[in-house]
């Protein structure tokens, strides 16, 4: 069912000759999640030069250009606005789940590869799951985060600060980083995980887990200012996702130069690297938990970790996420 209560204009300025953008996010700010950032980042990115709506599900109105974030969960806007504007041009951002899973064995998703004027990747890697003859209408575009203010760290004690962020849902692999909490040794690690229970189960768990554990805790969803807040102060972060399409919380720990244990998946290897030295099996907490182990305790092994995350930054600059995006909607609306 539409709701138009959940999207607004983003900066609409008057002009006759505005081109009109909407970009189609299944994630609402609401849902504080990666999706709902690559969509309000991009409406800001456009709204200069075009005029940019932002809404949940397609309701209709005029558009020359339709960005949908989703093959799966954006499919029924993406084939209604195909059936009346088959001239007009789509863009297609490719979620992890969507490369991972969906395009694989659901019809609404590889029906949107299908409609699809161009498909954009969040890093190179994902470009292996396309079909062949797909490939040729893919293009990679880093997400970005702005560059925090270079201010020293405020700490409290001298704790070992590990952070996860990331909703408590089955993609995430929260139990991967709850039972690391269970057998790392060094005392003065504290684990903590931020994000909302998808997952009543997984809530319950980790639930359960801060009140066996006091070196874990888990704050529950928090605005993103304040998540921001969490990870600049951290010495590590933890990504254990079993699929990943490019996550922005890896660009915005590379930023704020908190370096990254993460799950060995593709989507992690495009983002940070084949060579990167901060990988683990992903579900293997004892892996992980040796990691946050030798992190800890050894200065080297963080630097190393640090250079490596500092090589990638470039990668990840507004600038450049800016350009390449303006660049492939100005090309596809050139040809409308």
């Amino acid at each position: 069912m539409k709701d138009s209560s959940i999207w607004q204009p983003w900066l609409r300025e008057t002009g006759l000759n505005k081109q009109h953008v909407i970009i189609i996010s299944p994630a609402t700010a609401n849902a504080n999640n990666g999706n709902w950032q690559t969509a309000s980042r991009w409406a800001g990115f456009l709204s200069s030069s075009y005029d940019v709506s932002v809404m949940e599900e397609w309701d209709d109105s005029h558009c020359d250009l339709m960005i949908a974030l989703h093959a799966r969960r954006s499919a029924t806007s993406l084939a209604r606005f195909a059936q009346a504007f088959g001239h007009r041009p789509i863009l297609l951002v490719l979620t992890g789940t969507d490369l991972y899973r969906d395009i694989h064995s659901d019809a609404q998703a590889q029906a949107s590869l299908q409609l699809a004027t161009r498909l954009v990747l969040l890093q190179d890697a994902g470009l292996q799951q396309l079909p062949p003859a797909l490939r040729a209408k893919a293009c990679v575009i880093y997400q970005s985060a702005p560059q925090p203010p270079d201010t020293p760290r405020v700490r409290a004690d001298a704790r070992f600060e590990v952070i996860m962020i990331g909703h408590l849902r089955t993609e995430k692999d929260p139990l991967t980083f709850m039972r690391a909490a269970a057998v790392v040794a060094p005392s003065r690690i504290r684990m903590t995980h931020i994000g909302g229970a998808l997952d009543a189960a997984l809530g319950r768990q980790a639930e359960s887990t801060q009140r066996a554990l006091p070196q874990y805790r888990w704050l529950g969803d928090l605005p993103h200012a304040q998540t921001l807040e969490y990870l600049a102060a951290s010495d590590m972060m933890v990504i254990a996702s079993r699929m990943e399409g490019g996550a922005n919380v890896i660009i915005e720990s590379v930023v704020h130069k908190v370096p990254v244990l993460a799950s060995d998946i593709p989507g992690n290897r495009g983002m940070l690297g084949d060579e990167y030295a901060g990988y683990f099996p992903p579900g293997d907490s004892t892996a992980l938990a040796a990691l946050i182990d030798r992190a800890c305790k050894d200065p080297v092994f963080r630097t190393i970790l640090s250079s490596q995350c500092k090589e990638r930054s470039g990668l990840f600059e507004p600038a450049r996420e800016r350009a390449a995006l303006t660049s492939a909607v100005r090309e596809l609306l050139a040809v409308t």
